[in-house]
Parts: C-alpha cells; structure tokens; sequence
C-alpha cells in the first residue's frame, strides 16, 4: 500500500523506522529495567550504567519489534489496528526492515557486551531471538497460548538490568521474571478480546478471539491471582520494605477487583446471541499498564526508604 493510500500525511525516514520498533513497548520494558537495577544494587548504581543498559535493551527490543513486524506484514496489512504500520504503507520497504531489525539486534549484542558485561548482551541475544523464533515464527499464528509463552522475551529486561549490576542471577530477578510472565495473559487477553473480529480475520488464534469472553475472563482472573501471589513472593526473597510490601498488597488488591469485575461482566456477555467481545475488557488492559508501572515503581523506591 502506499503511504497516500492511507489517507494521511507520509511520515518522516527517521519517524517510519522508529515505528519499526514500537516505542510504546519499549517504553513499558524499560519502566521493568531501572527499578531492577535499583534493587540489584540496593540504591543507585551508576548512572553511566544505567544508560548503557537502557540504550543496549532498547536496541534490542527495536530489533525484536522491527523484525516481528518484517514477520507479520501479511496480516498487519489485513488489520484494522495495525494497517498504518510502516512496512504496510510502503514507507520502509521488507528488505530495509530486515537490515534495520538484524542491525539493531547486533548493535545491542556489541554494545552491551563492551560497555555492559557479556551476561547481559547474551541475555538480549536471546531475548530477540525467543520473541522472533519462538513466539512470531513458533507460536502466534498455531496455538491460543501463544501469548503465555512468547510473552517471556517481555520477561527478559529485569534479568537483563539485574546481570548488568551484579554480573550474575538470583532469585529476585527470577521473581520478577514471573511476575511479568504472569502479568503478560492478563495484558493482553483483553486486547485480544476487544479486537477479536481482527484477529479471527487473519486466522490468528489469539485466545480472546477463539474463545467465548466467559472462560477468557476465568483465565484472565487465574492468571490475575498468580500474579498478585508471584508478587509478594518478592517480600521475604528479597527483604523488601514497606514501600514495596504494601504497594504489592494494594495495587494487587485493584488488579483482581478489576479481573473480577470483567469475569462477571464477562458472564452476562456469554448470554447474548453473539459474544465476540466483553465490555469492560479495554480498562482491564489500560489497568494492567498502570498496575506494573506503579508495581516497579515500588521496586524503585523501597531500597530508599529506611526498613527498621
């Protein structure tokens, strides 16, 4: 398609590649990266430190997102949510895509290598390749659990800033590892569910698109309750204070008010005649943001406060 197809004005080289990476997404994996290396360090390491590691993870995720993004423009051409991508307006080209995306991917791997430490470069390299290879080659277009398990390359920043502050792994990252693969069903069901006619067109099997919004709200509701449990687990692993400790409480208590909210909504949904979508389903997925940036915020801050 070309860009005057679209009906609205061509975007700029620079702009057109930039939405290669899908900066929104990187924004939220960065908001994991910092609060990680914070509790890594028990305060604040350096910032010299800080910086490589979130341009080497940026990188990294822009060449995983670019290169889904070379993957998937059959089907981005044929939704309605993504036919403004640059690759479906003709304003980047498959073959560019592909050198930005592998280009991205090696510049991360050498950056964080020399300025960073190997761990962390090796735990990029394979981030991009799990979110390639696995969920956008493996797993999307096969199975509804396609999201469970391509969503641990999304898992990979807070191992990534931990090795870059200590040089290794523990059992903290690890945790919030599983927070955030716990976290990724219950993100974005709801956005499957809300654009489930979208994907049913492409043949993708996303769970909220093959399935009736009853028994997604259940599975957004187990996920929601592992979740919450995963987080507090972080309490006694890694002796975190009262910041932490009762933001998790809380900010988990509003994340399984909203789940359950959305199964009961979810329930009326299943009795109409034709239940593709759930009211409801959208603030469930704009709650999940607000509840993981507010939760790693706490991360961040609780090393600060003074735990007697």
């Amino acid at each position: 398609m070309h860009p005057a197809a679209s009906g609205r004005p061509q975007r700029s080289r620079a702009a057109a590649f930039l939405a290669l990476t899908k900066p929104r997404i990187i924004e939220l994996l960065l908001v994991t990266t910092v609060p990680t290396m914070l509790l890594a360090a028990g305060g604040l390491p350096s910032p010299w430190l800080v910086l490589a590691t979130l341009v080497g993870g940026s990188l990294a995720a822009g060449s995983a997102n670019a290169l889904n993004c070379y993957v998937d423009r059959d089907i981005d051409a044929r939704m309605d949510r993504t036919r403004e991508r640059p690759l479906v307006t003709g304003e980047v080209s498959p073959r560019e895509a592909v050198v930005f995306g592998v280009g991205l991917g090696v510049a991360s791997v050498v950056w964080l290598s020399l300025l960073v430490n190997v761990l962390s470069a090796a735990l990029a390299l394979a981030a991009i390749a799990f979110y390639l290879f696995v969920y956008t080659l493996g797993l999307k277009r096969r199975t509804s659990q396609n999201i469970v398990w391509g969503g641990a390359a999304g898992c990979m920043p807070v191992l990534i800033g931990w090795a870059a502050v200590t040089g290794s792994l523990a059992w903290a990252p690890l945790v919030l590892f599983g927070v955030i693969f716990l976290w990724t069903p219950p993100h974005y069901w709801p956005l499957s569910m809300r654009y489930a006619r979208d994907y049913s067109s492409v043949d993708v099997p996303m769970l909220g698109a093959v399935e009736r919004p009853g028994l997604v709200a259940r599975r957004i509701l187990a996920y929601s309750w592992a979740m919450v449990a995963c987080s507090l687990l972080l309490v006694p692993v890694a002796s975190t204070g009262p910041v932490y400790t009762l933001g998790a409480v809380v900010l988990g208590a509003w994340f399984l008010v909203e789940a359950h909210a959305l199964r009961r909504r979810a329930r009326r949904a299943d009795a109409s005649p034709e239940p593709v979508a759930t009211a409801g389903a959208m603030r469930v997925f704009h709650v999940s943001i607000s509840y993981l940036t507010l939760l790693f915020v706490a991360v961040g801050v609780d090393p600060f406060v003074p735990w007697w």
